[in-house]
C-alpha cells in the first residue's frame, strides 16, 4: 500500500463527475487499499478517487476511524436512492483543508453501489454515516460541500482559501496534517 497524493482545490478535477468503475479486478483492489491507506493517514472519515487525482466514481469511507473493520465500506458506482430528514453539522473535506463549516444534509441515506467484486449493495446510514456518504457521492458527481452551503458562506471560505493559498500557508497545512 501507498500514501497518495490529495488533490486540493481549486483543481478542476475536484468538480468533474467521475467515470464509472467497469474493470473490477486487482488494480481496483489496488487502488481501494491506497485510498483506505491515504484517508487514515490524512486522518479522515472518507475519501473520493477523484480526490486522490483518479476520476472514477468510487469512494472508500470508515466513519470508526480505523477502529472497526465492519465500518469499512468501498462504493463503486454510487447512486442515491432515498434520503429522509434534515441534519445541519459541521462538515470537512481533506482537499479544503481550513474549512470546516456547517452543512445541511440529511437525516438519512440509502446508497446503492458496487463493492470491489462488482456485485451491488445498499448502505442504509444515519448522521455521520449518511453525512458521509452524501458527501462522497456528491465528490462522483462533481459536487464540492462549498457548493451545498449558502453563496455568502461559500464566498467567505473561498475568500480564506485564496488567502491560505497567497501567503502559501494553503499548502503548509497539508504538510502539517500529514506530520
Amino acid at each position: 500500500m501507498a500514501l497518495m497524493e490529495i488533490v486540493t482545490w481549486p483543481n478542476p478535477l475536484l468538480d468533474a463527475p467521475g467515470e464509472y468503475v467497469t474493470e473490477f479486478d486487482d488494480e481496483l483492489k489496488k487502488l481501494v487499499n491506497d485510498m483506505f491507506e491515504t484517508m487514515y493517514a490524512a486522518p479522515g472519515v472518507g475519501l473520493a478517487a477523484v480526490q486522490v487525482g483518479v476520476s472514477k466514481r468510487l469512494f472508500v469511507m470508515d466513519c470508526s476511524v480505523g477502529k472497526d473493520p465492519e465500518q469499512r465500506i468501498v462504493d463503486d458506482n454510487p447512486e442515491v436512492v432515498a434520503v429522509e430528514g434534515a441534519q445541519n453539522g459541521e462538515e470537512g473535506c481533506l482537499s479544503f483543508l481550513a474549512s470546516l463549516r456547517p452543512v445541511e444534509r440529511s437525516l438519512r441515506a440509502v446508497v446503492r453501489a458496487q463493492d470491489v467484486n462488482g456485485d451491488e449493495f445498499e448502505v442504509d446510514g444515519m448522521e455521520l454515516t449518511a453525512r458521509c456518504m452524501l458527501h462522497e457521492t456528491d465528490h462522483c458527481d462533481g459536487i464540492v460541500f462549498l457548493d451545498k452551503m449558502s453563496p455568502l458562506k461559500r464566498e467567505l471560505v473561498k475568500r480564506k482559501i485564496k488567502k491560505l493559498q497567497k501567503t502559501g500557508k494553503w499548502c503548509e497545512e497539508r504538510e502539517g496534517r500529514r506530520q
